[in-house]
């Protein structure tokens, strides 16, 4: 650690917690840290590294805190930066809390009490939880990030995926999560026409997975944190065929009246259904006197952001559906000079994924032998996701 210290402040600079490192930095200096932040955000020469006579601050913001490490010498920044952000990545809440009570504790000799996490081989969990009912409930669920140039073209297809657990587990659980993973069935022998697998990319972890044997044999093998938390995030950059495509037509007339028709179709399967689909379809910045006519759904003008945003509860596969928008325009037109901004989509299809990901077991093992249910739901949400229309 090439830190002198490191410290977390609240938003007005008043120190939390700190770790003196070296001793070569007096811990006082930090006292500098919030005046001159304020004082270079008042220049707008603000930067991640602010210095005070000899000492220098590398700092970053979470939140409402301030993680500030100080340095005398010629720091290996990036070394400082990648602890500050990992502290952030791996400081648990619930664990802190711990350490961090209401309550008053009177020290006696050979009686303090120290958090069970401190003497745990296994920081993010605490010994001895215990609950009546033993539960995981597990969340796949994926974001779609598209963009479609006016031609009908895909110019940017992907998918963000995250796996997120809900943990009601007595004990300290060993849990094995089995996914479709196409490098695991092609080590296992696996692979073949009827065993549907997908490549995953940029997979990262939690830190309670064992990394080492999931690069061994892409076994997700872990003790898991107490309630809720993400497992792993991956990302797939395959050709994803737009799940809600939009097609649009704009119509002005002699200055003074303007048309846009936009047709919605649902080009997923007809078992699933799209909830809470919301088009925002972009207006002249000059129209007024709005009128709707739409086949489902309602549509409303929101003239601060210059569109219409046509809403409709329930969208199932295969349907295609017409909204048309018909405006008024002032006699004096203006010009829209960077052409109109993309159409935006947004939407949840549950029970579904895009990648055709599948959790193929989830094997909980715990000395005392009790059975637990796992419980799997699929999710697929609309990220970015944009259709340009000129």
């Amino acid at each position: 650690m090439s830190a002198s210290a490191v410290f977390i402040l609240d938003v007005k600079g008043k120190p939390l917690i700190s770790r003196n490192y070296k001793g070569d930095v007096a811990m006082s200096e930090i006292d500098h840290f919030m005046p001159l932040l304020m004082q270079r955000e008042e220049e707008g020469a603000l930067a991640p590294l602010l210095s005070h006579g000899r000492v220098h601050f590398l700092w970053i913001k979470h939140s409402n805190l301030y993680l500030v490490a100080t340095t005398l010498k010629n720091a290996n920044a990036s070394m400082v930066y990648s602890f500050l952000y990992k502290t952030v990545e791996t400081t648990d809440s619930k664990i802190l809390q711990e350490y961090i009570t209401q309550q008053g504790n009177k020290l006696e000799t050979g009686k303090s009490r120290v958090p069970p996490t401190v003497t745990n081989a296994v920081s993010w969990r605490s010994e001895g939880i215990k609950y009546k009912k033993n539960e995981v409930f597990i969340d796949v669920i994926e974001s779609v990030n598209l963009l479609v140039n006016a031609n009908g073209s895909v110019l940017l297809s992907e998918i963000v995926g995250t796996i997120k657990l809900k943990v009601f587990l007595s004990g300290m659980p060993e849990l094995r999560l089995g996914l479709n993973d196409r490098v695991l069935f092609e080590l296992t022998g696996l692979s073949g026409s009827k065993n549907k697998s997908v490549e995953l990319e940029d997979v990262k972890f939690h830190q309670c997975v064992r990394l080492s044997r999931f690069d061994n044999d892409r076994t997700i093998s872990f003790i898991p944190p107490d309630g809720d938390f993400e497992l792993m995030s991956y990302r797939l950059s395959t050709q994803v065929k737009p799940l809600i495509w939009i097609e649009s037509v704009i119509e002005k007339f002699s200055h003074s009246r303007v048309e846009i028709m936009v047709k919605a179709k649902g080009q997923f399967k007809k078992q699933s259904v799209a909830n809470g689909v919301e088009i925002s379809v972009p207006v002249p910045s000059d129209a007024d006197s709005p009128r709707f006519k739409t086949s489902v759904g309602s549509a409303k003008y929101v003239p601060e952001k210059n569109v219409v945003i046509w809403s409709i509860k329930s969208f199932p596969g295969g349907k295609e559906y017409l909204m048309r928008a018909h405006f008024g325009l002032p006699s004096v037109e203006k010009e829209e000079v960077d052409g109109r901004p993309p159409i935006g989509v947004k939407f949840e299809i549950p029970y579904f994924t895009v990648s055709g990901i599948q959790v193929r077991y989830m094997k909980i093992i715990e000395k005392s032998g009790y059975q637990a249910l796992p419980w799997v739901r699929y999710i697929t949400q609309s990220g970015d996701y944009q259709l340009r229309t000129s």
